[in-house]
């Protein structure tokens, strides 16, 4: 069944009235978007920022009554907003298509390193003498598409790990705590504060034929404080520096940090937040994204 949408240029301070106007029409979705491509990357916490120029776009079923929406909006334009001109509104047709297959058939195999490959669980692998990781992402962050969790990959496969303990500290699907197994480490415990993040990554775990007692997930709260051999956070510069105590304190003396997440011009902020006790290596950069390394004192 095709969808019925309806897009409108509002400003910032408008957004919430339109949102609201949007779904009191029975609008089944709202999403918002930047009409300029100025990404936000990183909003401080407690905020959620929009674009000078933002596209609202109401989502409607085949069947709903495009005009008496367009009239809602402007009568209740005029009540809300009657010194400010209606602003420009476009509807359309939106083609119905399965968007999780689309996405599942655009998704390939990807080679990270020298020895690890990162592939969807519903295709073949390219090589089987290869580290191959099976991934089914769900609804949490990691498929190896993102530069920083590329940069935490080719990373991982350059380290000796058989044997290691590692600490996954915002472990999204798991990716990084399972490739960090299948390179060799002996257990990884992952953290995370968002529970689909945690169930997708024990999903992964089974989806690789990894035994159970080789990877432990906990939320923040309740999250082991024993030292490991590697820790690697690939999160936000913002939580990342405010968790410097905590990641800090799970690398034992000797052991290697991973830090990514980060933009470029984020680096003198981490560097400051870790080099108290981590002697850091220079930073390796990916389209804008940085990760940074070092080794506990």
């Amino acid at each position: 069944m095709p969808w019925l949408q309806i897009k409108l240029d509002v400003l910032p301070d408008n957004a919430e009235q339109y949102e609201d106007l949007l779904l009191a029409a029975g609008c089944a979705a709202v999403t918002l978007q930047d009409r300029e491509d100025t990404p936000i990357f990183e909003p401080d916490l407690g905020t959620t920022p929009l674009w000078s120029n933002t596209v609202l776009t109401g989502l409607f079923s085949a069947d709903h009554d495009l005009d008496a929406t367009q009239a809602f909006l402007h009568e209740s334009h005029a009540q809300l907003f009657p010194n400010s001109p209606f602003p420009k509104m476009k509807t359309e047709i939106l083609e119905d298509k399965d968007w999780e297959r689309e996405w599942m058939d655009n998704y390939h195999p990807m080679k990270f390193g020298n020895r690890l490959w990162v592939c969807p669980s519903w295709k073949a692998v390219p090589d089987q003498d290869a580290v191959n990781l099976m991934l089914d992402p769900g609804l949490a962050f990691g498929t190896g598409t993102h530069p920083t969790t590329a940069l935490c990959l080719e990373f991982l496969d350059s380290l000796q790990l058989e044997g290691k303990q590692v600490v996954d500290y915002g472990c999204g699907s798991g990716i990084l705590g399972i490739a960090a197994l299948l390179l060799g480490a002996s257990h990884v415990t992952a953290v995370d504060i968002d529970p689909q993040a945690l169930d997708a990554t024990l999903d992964n775990l089974q989806r690789n034929q990894l035994p159970k007692d080789r990877l432990q997930v906990f939320f923040p709260e309740k999250a082991p404080v024993d030292q490991a051999d590697l820790v690697v956070a690939n999160i936000l510069a913002g939580p990342l520096v405010q968790l410097a105590p905590t990641i800090s304190s799970l690398c034992k003396a000797g052991g290697q940090l991973i830090l990514s997440g980060l933009l470029a011009d984020q680096e003198a902020e981490l560097r400051e937040a870790y080099s108290g006790q981590f002697d850091l290596d220079p930073v390796t950069e990916k389209e804008g994204w940085i990760r940074i390394t070092g080794v506990k004192r």
